[in-house]
């Protein structure tokens, strides 16, 4: 028994149910599961250099995206090397003490993403609304401010809720039905009622989850009224910046929204919709937030011919 933990513990380890036996899918799964991640490490690792060693983008926006990318890289990391690991595995396991890891850095990861988040859409709103203020609301402490909040703020949200679930007493069923381990998946296990801890997951992760994404459409709508006062080009503009945002959020709190808040009863469904949080999301955000901005275009064209130039000089 793993040393810490409640005495009431006699599960050493939990089975992960996973999410196919057919060997056609299992494959299908890998390639997908596999260039997905690449994808996100890829990305996200050319976001954080670029941004560090190219000084055309030492701005609060880019700062923040660059935090942004490492966050999206670990709530990835956090499950998608377990699945890629486990698709044509028989015995998909994963031992106490790791679930009781995964869970809360998924929670850590998932929070401080989340509030980065807003910091991201208030300082479009102060770029947009305040451009004249601009640099000295968004200055360098306002940005490291944002991200010690967030990650502070996540590591209470994890913290607030991981205490109840590593106390929990699991003395038999220990098969998981789902691909990795998260609360309202591991509390049914546990040998007491656990009803009570479904009013805690929803008063805290459910309740981030709204008042976030309400936060974040408000403040877009916001922006975009603002914009429409000033001219119709700049709001068109706008809106086809904001779309892009605004589907990533969608993709990102719904699949939250159905786990933490209103559980459905489709166990397909709810473990597609949480692909989209730990693999498409993480991909989603360097193209949009890189691939739609001309500055990041080229600064990626700059530390491009950077590297080459380096190499014919060796």
């Amino acid at each position: 028994m793993p040393s810490g933990l409640s005495n009431n513990t006699v599960v050493s380890e939990f089975v992960l149910l996973g999410l196919s036996t057919s060997w056609e899918m299992k494959i299908l799964l890998f390639l997908f599961f596999f260039s997905f991640y690449v994808g996100i490490m890829l990305g996200n690792f050319f976001i954080v250099f670029t941004v560090i060693f190219d000084s055309h983008l030492h701005s609060p926006m880019y700062f923040l995206l660059a935090n942004l990318s490492l966050i999206d890289f670990g709530l990835s990391t956090t499950t998608v090397p377990t699945m890629i690991t486990d698709i044509f595995s028989e015995h998909k396991v994963i031992s106490f003490p790791g679930c009781m890891i995964q869970i809360f850095f998924i929670h850590v990861m998932g929070g401080t993403e989340m509030v980065l988040l807003i910091a991201m859409a208030y300082d479009r709103y102060t770029a947009i609304c305040k451009p004249l203020h601009y640099l000295t609301i968004m200055n360098h402490k306002t940005c490291i401010c944002f991200v010690v909040t967030a990650w502070v703020i996540g590591m209470i949200h994890a913290v607030s809720q991981f205490v109840f679930v590593v106390n929990l007493p699991f003395c038999g069923p220990n098969k998981v039905d789902s691909f990795y381990c998260d609360i309202p998946k591991v509390a049914v296990l546990a040998c007491t009622d656990t009803y009570w801890l479904e009013y805690v997951v929803i008063a805290n992760s459910g309740l981030i989850s709204m008042c976030t994404f309400f936060l974040l459409i408000i403040s877009y709508i916001f922006i975009l009224v603002t914009v429409r006062h000033h001219s119709s080009a700049g709001l068109s503009k706008a809106f086809s910046t904001l779309s892009a945002h605004i589907a990533v959020v969608f993709l990102f709190f719904v699949p939250c929204f159905f786990v933490y808040v209103w559980q459905i009863p489709t166990l397909s469904l709810d473990k597609f919709l949480l692909i989209l949080v730990f693999l498409v999301t993480p991909l989603l955000n360097p193209a949009i937030y890189t691939l739609r901005n001309k500055d990041m275009k080229l600064a990626m064209k700059r530390l491009t011919k950077k590297i080459v130039r380096s190499r014919e000089i060796r």
